[in-house]
């Protein structure tokens, strides 16, 4: 079992944060984790450019004067976990932002002056230390994920059609993930990355392919959410990637 890192004294009292985003362009599963000296909400519209064609959206933060010693920290643990880091020299890796949090939270306790905030709905909800009175973060329902999208979940079979919105193309459903063009079968996220148009490429090169297709007006993802709010689809506590 591996053990919570010792964090060491410093005499720098001046506060920064270590921030954990997401993107709703990216899949599900990528987050960037990276520190600013100043709020997060400027250093995430800062990272509002042309190389990501939505904003960044602010998944937890955590405030504390060893700000740049835990980003490092919690870059060499997801780097110990497996080969997660995106590119190399970036800030960008392929976990849940639940699992990123866990670790937030896990170094939070080595730590005398960390606060850990939760965003929902943009708005901060904080974790750690827990304040009397609010709801604790339960781990059971942080760990819940997401299953792979499957296009059974909104009702469509194999040999229906539905339309890759940025060109008004319509595609054919070959499978429960795929869909068939020009005779071959793609994900949904291959063929983002394939035929969106210039403009609409992010730096990762990847994307949540239900997103950029609909049916009958209305995305996959909209589908599938409605789904989910009639307890259709359920979650599983297994990790998963969204294509």
């Amino acid at each position: 079992m591996s053990k919570t890192p010792q964090i060491k004294k410093t005499d720098n009292t001046t506060q920064g944060y270590v921030y954990i985003l997401t993107n709703p362009s990216f899949r599900e599963d990528w987050v960037k984790i990276g520190k600013s000296s100043r709020p997060v909400d400027v250093r995430s519209k800062e990272l509002d450019n042309t190389a990501v064609p939505l904003p960044f959206e602010i998944y937890a933060t955590m405030q504390t004067a060893k700000y740049a010693e835990i980003e490092k920290i919690i870059h060499k643990q997801i780097d110990r976990l497996t080969d997660l880091r995106i590119r190399q020299n970036r800030e960008f890796f392929n976990v849940e932002p639940a699992q990123a949090l866990d670790i937030l939270l896990d170094l939070a306790v080595a730590i005398d002056d960390a606060v850990i905030m939760k965003y929902e709905d943009g708005k901060p909800c904080q974790l750690y230390p827990a304040v009397e009175g609010m709801k604790q973060y339960d781990k059971k329902e942080r760990k819940q994920q997401r299953p792979p999208f499957d296009f059974s979940m909104i009702g469509l079979t194999v040999g229906d059609t539905v339309e890759f919105d940025p060109l008004q193309l319509n595609v054919r459903v070959a499978g429960k993930n795929k869909v068939e063009f020009e005779g071959r079968l793609w994900s949904l996220t291959a063929f983002c990355g394939t035929y969106l148009p210039d403009n609409m490429h992010n730096s990762s090169e990847s994307y949540q392919g239900p997103k950029y297709f609909s049916h009958n007006g209305k995305t996959l993802w909209e589908l599938r959410l409605e789904k989910e709010k009639k307890g259709l689809i359920l979650t599983e506590s297994s990790p998963h990637t969204q294509d």
